[in-house]
């Protein structure tokens, strides 16, 4: 996740961790909701009972009756989510309307609501000309429904279609994003991509809930999508868009609030590659989940936050009570960017609430990550691009095979590539990942939530993560227990780098 800084007090770490009170956000920047349903119950688990003392024999044996067995609830029918061809309105006229990936025809992009204990049944159906598998980027999943096609299942074939039937074992927000190994940058470019939202069993009280997912497009003055596959994007920043959408829409976004109302704001990144810093102007903005877990509440410092591909905050903001007055979300790109606009206008909320609070705790996640007795394993980031120090404005350069652009410890990701290491379930797990290249890393922990270290695994940051940002040069050491059964990726969340071999995955038996 983002190399943040969020305020502590002591010294950032080597790789800028967020920290409970404020972000500095130090790591360097690359460059509404829409349909939504709820699935039925989940199911249900049972649970042991200690075994109680014998009683006497009675003289003559008691008649005794069948057990009663409660029938399981049927599973809800799965929702059709349709991945095919449809158009967008990205430049205006006399541009033509983008050719561009949608589900179910619509360009908003969907938002997919559950609450806690759901389950979530989704029949994907693929009317793309390209394979295609679903990631629900951040979810604790079981390994079978993680969505990595080429890893966790084959890819969906066009005309194929394939159901994702999971309960997600946390609240929070997280993402739907296409990733097969070596064919995610291409569906995601052309603009599949999503949230899906579980809702705590006892929400905080709210007036308005919101989802806004920033993507990024790459785009000619026609308005069609330039061409995929540029070994040279993969080896240097990777495809940055030159025009920025929030839920589907070029931004920015505008929504009316009432005056005095309490928001949470859920912010996503799908880009393919855009990494950059968010700042909050005309109200105070408090984070209360950092990645889908929740943590203790803080105030960013310079109300600034960063922001790579895959990283999401849930904030939470009382609007000012004076009608007019306005909230607005920018993105530090290029001179400054408006993402989203909120808007106090209609009925004042005269309703007094108490000082925003913590949504909560994942009592799942353990307390404590005993590092005594951890497994310990070391990961290095080589390839890519080389820079010319000597020209600093130049474009990077890279020569060699285009579909083995990267690697991890020396071995470039693709199907069939053994894991790197297997551990057993319940081991806790210490990652030294170096980052040896030209470029900030965005890396992905698969199937777990994990600690940042501090530099001399004396502590850790307050709060949990499963993306971070490792900027060039830097160590970072991430700490997890392996609570998860299967084999889980670590990758890059810039999907050119994925597809071009920046990935290598762990199992957990």
């Amino acid at each position: 996740m983002p190399s943040s800084d969020l305020k502590n007090d002591r010294p950032p770490s080597e790789t800028g961790g967020l920290s409970r009170r404020s972000l500095i956000g130090r790591a360097a920047a690359l460059g509404l909701a829409g349909p939504a349903f709820i699935t039925g119950a989940g199911a249900q688990t049972g649970s042991g009972k200690a075994t109680p003392k014998a009683a006497p024999v009675p003289a003559k044996p008691a008649e005794t009756k069948p057990a009663e067995t409660r029938p399981a609830e049927p599973l809800p029918e799965p929702r059709a989510l349709v991945a095919g061809p449809g158009t967008n309105r990205l430049k205006p006229e006399p541009a033509a309307e983008t050719p561009i990936w949608t589900f179910d025809g619509k360009a908003s992009l969907p938002v997919i609501r559950a609450k806690l204990g759901d389950t979530v049944r989704l029949r994907v159906e693929n009317k793309t000309d390209k394979p295609l598998s679903l990631h629900w980027h951040g979810v604790r999943n079981q390994n079978a429904m993680d969505g990595v096609g080429g890893v966790t299942q084959p890819p969906i074939a066009p005309g194929a279609d394939f159901t994702y039937s999971f309960v997600p074992p946390d609240a929070g927000t997280f993402l739907i994003r296409p990733l097969v190994v070596g064919g995610s940058s291409e569906p995601s470019g052309r603009g599949l991509a999503g949230a899906l939202i579980v809702e705590e069993t006892s929400p905080p009280s709210l007036d308005q809930d919101l989802a806004l997912l920033m993507q990024d497009w790459r785009l000619e003055e026609n308005g069609a999508l330039m061409p995929f596959g540029q070994a040279a994007f993969a080896a240097a920043s990777g495809r940055l868009g030159n025009l920025v959408t929030i839920n589907g829409k070029p931004a920015p976004e505008a929504i009316e609030v009432r005056p005095g109302s309490r928001i949470r704001l859920r912010l996503g990144n799908v880009c393919n590659a855009r990494g950059t810093r968010i700042r909050f102007e005309g109200a105070k903005v408090y984070v209360v989940a950092v990645d889908g877990q929740p943590t203790d509440t803080f105030e960013p410092l310079r109300a600034t936050l960063p922001f790579p591909p895959g990283t999401r905050y849930d904030l939470m903001l009382d609007m000012p009570t004076e009608a007019g007055a306005s909230v607005t979300v920018n993105a530090l790109v290029g001179n400054g960017l408006v993402l989203a606009t909120l808007t106090a206008k209609g009925q004042p909320v005269t309703e007094k609430r108490p000082p925003i609070a913590p949504v909560g705790e994942n009592k799942l996640l353990p307390a404590e990550v005993k590092l005594q007795n951890a497994i310990r394993r070391d990961i290095a980031i080589t390839g890519g691009a080389k820079l010319d120090k000597d020209k600093p404005n130049a474009e990077p350069a890279y020569s060699g095979d285009p579909n083995r652009v990267w690697a991890i410890n020396g071995i470039t990701g693709a199907s069939g590539t053994a894991p790197s290491f297997t551990v057993k379930r319940g081991q806790v797990v210490v990652l030294a990942i170096r980052n040896d290249t030209a470029f900030p890393q965005a890396l992905h922990v698969h199937g777990h939530a994990f600690r940042l270290l501090h530099p001399l695994d004396d502590g850790w940051e307050p709060y949990w993560l499963d993306t971070f940002q490792l900027l060039e040069g830097r160590t970072a050491r991430i700490a997890f227990k392996a609570d998860n059964p299967g084999r889980w990726v670590i990758g890059s969340t810039v999907l050119e780098r994925f597809d071009t071999g920046l990935w290598t995955s762990f199992e957990v038996t």
